[in-house]
């Protein structure tokens, strides 16, 4: 078998799938159906694009009206439903509308007016959601699955090529990533774990022939004002960002787990490392402070 690697960009993010195949043909056919769908899900689920389905959500949306959902939409709004559920209401796809408020490009803080004037707005307990409808209560919310739609097309992703005989591969959006098995001389996958603090610096190297790995953290887009630091994971009950945690990664069968989980601990604070304890999945934690915690995926 023979190492084939392919690089793109999408969802905003360098991707990269890397796989073994017995031809050149066979790798770019797999490689190309996968980028596909997730070109696909880009397409479906991108707030930069009018024309896509989550754009006419959100259309909906603005004015306090109902729109009809499909199978896959309703599957992502299902498990939003779940993650608030069990976040005690702080993952929060509703939550996204907190950019209006936080330009981190402008290096300034946002007013508590215009904060509050978008908390009024934000709330997964102000949407009526009875599949396949979803309605929403107050004029001018929105959606956003940032939160769930990279890790769901990882998933997606492996599955197809699973599906088409790959047997030893890997997905990478962004740092999303999913094991298709072990590299075909049955070794694990070397995968970094980013430092928070440290541009380019890796805080460990894991080895891995299986499941999924994600992370979140205040590093991806920040502001720096008077040596305190406000990262981009905002809480949807203050508006502000979380101070607690600087970084979680997390281990699963399954990428969109591993995403939601790491996500779940940065908004829970101080009780994030405790919360991913009761969980049982392997994890790794830093905190502002440069402590770090969890089993280390052993």
């Amino acid at each position: 078998m023979e190492f084939y690697q392919y690089g793109f960009k999408a969802m905003g993010t360098p991707c990269e799938i890397q796989l073994f195949a017995t031809t050149q043909a066979q790798a770019k056919q797999v490689a190309d159906t996968a980028i596909a769908d997730i070109r696909r899900l880009e397409a479906r689920y991108s707030r930069y694009r009018s024309d896509s389905f989550l754009s006419a959500i959100n259309r909906a949306a603005a004015i306090g009206g109902s729109i009809e959902v499909d199978a896959e939409t309703a599957g992502l709004l299902d498990y939003a439903a779940t993650c608030h559920q069990q976040s005690d209401g702080l993952f929060d796809i509703t939550s996204g509308i907190l950019r209006q408020a936080w330009r981190f490009d402008l290096g300034t803080l946002p007013d508590q007016k215009t904060i509050q004037k978008l908390l009024a707005k934000i709330g997964w307990h102000k949407v009526r959601w009875q599949n396949p409808i979803l309605e929403f209560t107050v004029p001018g919310m929105e959606i956003d699955f940032g939160g769930i739609v990279k890790e769901y097309a990882v998933d997606r992703a492996a599955a197809l090529c699973q599906s088409q005989g790959i047997r030893h591969g890997i997905v990478n959006l962004g740092g999303d990533i999913k094991i298709i098995g072990p590299r075909a001389d049955g070794n694990p996958w070397r995968i970094g774990i980013r430092h928070p603090r440290q541009q380019d610096a890796l805080a460990d190297t894991l080895l891995l022939r299986q499941g999924a790995l994600a992370s979140s953290g205040d590093y991806e887009r920040c502001i720096i004002i008077g040596g305190i630091r406000y990262g981009h994971i905002l809480n949807p009950k203050t508006g502000w960002p979380v101070k607690h945690l600087a970084a979680v990664s997390v281990a699963s069968d399954f990428c969109v787990i591993a995403g939601s989980a790491s996500t779940i601990a940065m908004l829970k604070e101080d009780q994030g490392p405790a919360w991913l304890e009761s969980l049982g999945l392997p994890h790794y934690w830093f905190d502002v402070e440069g402590r770090a915690g969890g089993p280390l995926f052993t």
